[in-house]
């Protein structure tokens, strides 16, 4: 079974009336697997074509690192677990 971790993925969106940086947290298995998932919110929440959005990086988090709380606190309860 794959190991789900968390990505920040970071880039920014160019649109001809709208020119702006992002950093998103998502879960994923792999890094494939995040940009895919920034691809499909974006373009949902913000009617963004995929040829407007531009990554620039993608890296694992840390626990210690994840600034999204609900996914702190999804991750955090499965460490628990898994320590138990």
């Amino acid at each position: 079974m794959s190991e789900v971790k968390v990505f920040r993925v970071r880039g920014e969106i160019r649109k001809p009336n709208l020119q702006t940086k992002f950093r998103k947290e998502v879960a994923a298995v792999k890094p494939e697997h995040a940009v895919e998932k920034v691809y499909a919110e974006l373009g949902s929440k913000h009617r963004v074509k995929r040829f407007q959005i531009r990554i620039t990086k993608v890296e694992e988090v840390p626990f210690e690192n994840i600034e999204n709380p609900m996914l702190k606190k999804l991750f955090g309860e499965e460490s628990v677990d898994e320590q138990s």
